[in-house]
Order: C-alpha cells, then sequence, then structure tokens
C-alpha cells in the first residue's frame, strides 16, 4: 500500500515537472553555453522555436526541410501532416549541423544523428540510418538523459516554455493554437495564464509615475 501511494507521489511530481515552464531567460543562457554540443543546442533551439513535440522533431529527415522557408512538415499525433515553423537561432545552426567533415552537406537520412556507431545485433530499420556516415537517427530517450545531463529539464518543457512564453507575450489564444497546434481550446487555455514575468511587467503599471524634469 506504502509502496502505491508513494509511486502516485513520484507520478504527480514528475507530471508537475514536465509541465513547469522555464523562464526565457534560462532557455537562452541554456542555448548560448559553449560547452554543448552542437547537436544538442540545434535540436533544443528548435524544439523550443517550433513548440514542436520531441518526438516529430526527432523523427525529422534532412530532406523534410525547407530552409529558406524555415519549416518543415511533421505528423501529428492523429497522423495529419502539419508544419513547424523555426527562427534565426535554428536557421543559423541547422547549416553547420548538417556540414560533413570534408566540406560537403548531407542531403538525406536522419536529421539528428547518434554519436554511437552502429551494432550490428540492434541494426535499426534503413530509413533511421544516415547513407552519409551510416550513423542512426537520435533516439528520444538518449535525447532525454542529454537534456537531463546538462540542464536537468525535460524535452516536454521546451515546447511547454515556448507556449507559455507566448502567453506572456499575450499573443491570442487563437494563435498559440496555431503555434503549437493544439486542437483544444481548453488544454491551450493553460498557456494564456499569466506567468511570473508577465506578472512582473504588469505590476510596473502600479508603480508611481517618474517626474519629469
Amino acid at each position: 500500500m506504502q509502496v502505491a501511494v508513494a509511486a502516485r507521489q513520484l507520478a504527480r511530481l514528475a507530471e508537475g515537472r514536465l509541465r513547469r515552464a522555464v523562464a526565457k531567460t534560462t532557455i537562452h543562457r541554456l542555448l548560448s553555453r559553449r560547452d554543448i554540443p552542437l547537436r544538442e543546442t540545434t535540436l533544443w533551439r528548435m524544439l523550443y522555436e517550433t513548440a514542436a513535440r520531441a518526438a516529430e522533431i526527432l523523427a525529422l529527415n534532412v530532406e523534410d526541410l525547407d530552409l529558406e522557408h524555415r519549416r518543415a512538415p511533421v505528423r501529428s499525433k492523429g497522423g495529419a501532416v502539419e508544419w513547424v515553423y523555426w527562427d534565426s537561432g535554428t536557421a543559423h545552426l541547422l547549416p553547420r549541423l548538417l556540414r560533413l567533415p570534408d566540406g560537403t552537406t548531407r542531403t538525406l537520412g536522419p536529421l539528428f544523428l547518434s554519436e554511437r556507431r552502429l551494432v550490428p545485433a540492434r541494426r535499426p530499420a534503413a530509413a533511421d540510418i544516415c547513407p552519409h556516415t551510416g550513423r542512426a537517427r537520435l533516439g528520444y530517450d538518449r535525447a532525454r538523459v542529454l537534456l537531463e545531463k546538462y540542464a536537468g529539464l525535460d524535452l516536454h518543457q521546451l515546447r511547454h516554455s515556448a507556449a507559455t512564453h507566448l502567453g506572456d507575450a499575450e499573443i491570442p489564444l487563437q494563435l498559440i493554437m496555431g503555434k503549437t497546434r493544439h486542437k483544444n481550446p481548453r488544454t491551450a487555455m493553460r498557456y494564456v495564464k499569466p506567468g511570473a514575468e508577465a506578472i512582473a511587467k504588469v505590476t510596473e503599471v502600479l508603480a508611481p509615475r517618474r517626474r519629469s524634469h
């Protein structure tokens, strides 16, 4: 009985952590750190700027990328093909991520690659192997472990934080739903709830007006 109660408490703590937004300044500091490999920086920035689900971004192939328009098609939970959009930060990193040691560029295969060499006994499907390097697609579990290692965060927190920051910036609910691709307004409403940064900003309105000389 005690074990079951403890398990439920841990589950609630984990769920609360997943739903906790990270301050924008914290995310920008994380993405500016020089001790983090290019692959992780690109993945985390892309997750934040697209507000997409981690599984969707990890499933992307190089040939999916529309680099000119900063977008890519992903398959949503319901199976529909939808577009995700990124900004200049991701746009700057992607060419570096795709560059091969000989100076050429990857044009096919998984976008995010595992750093580990393939093991014959655990060889993935051909679609998950890069034809240029022979390396496999980066898995969700490995990506999750690395974000935990470097920042103590969960992959979902990047998506949740992006949506929360849009709400803090007073972006209309309809646009937030368009960005996150939530179908249910009730689900997306939690992002419109003001966070600490938004409340602090609004508080400035209550301060005495400064005298002009």
